[in-house]
């Protein structure tokens, strides 16, 4: 659902979640005329909805809320934190929350009703 300044999914966690979720973000971003930060947005929407397929079990949630900056929210029903990862070159994966942290103005994490909420938040074009 998107309206004038937030939108929210909630995937089932199976492997078309990460496809659907960059679709539709990246749609409420034309929408909203962010087209400038769709690409980043996806790609760190992609980042999350894949760490909550990876570690949780249960739906995967979306939201984002447009007001002075950009906030992105992924949440799953797993408690734990996530963290990041020492990762070498070598390394197939494990750089998502660091490509989220590098990325972003902040983010960080908190509990939700069901589990773990992870946020983002970027500078809209101009800000």
């Amino acid at each position: 659902a998107c309206d004038g300044s937030s939108a929210s999914w909630t995937f089932p966690a199976e492997a078309g979640a990460v496809r659907r979720a960059r679709g539709l973000v990246r749609a409420a971003l034309r929408e909203w005329e962010l087209e400038p930060m769709a690409d980043l947005a996806v790609l760190l929407v992609s980042e999350l909805v894949t760490n909550s397929l990876r570690h949780a079990r249960g739906p995967i949630g979306v939201r984002m809320v447009r007001g002075t900056s950009l906030l992105v929210e992924v949440s799953d029903p797993l408690p734990d934190p996530p963290r990041e990862r020492n990762v070498t070159d070598d390394d197939e994966g494990g750089r998502g929350l660091r490509l989220v942290s590098h990325s972003s103005r902040r983010w960080g994490t908190r509990r939700g009703r069901l589990g773990k909420v992870v946020w983002f938040e970027l500078a809209l074009p101009g800000n």
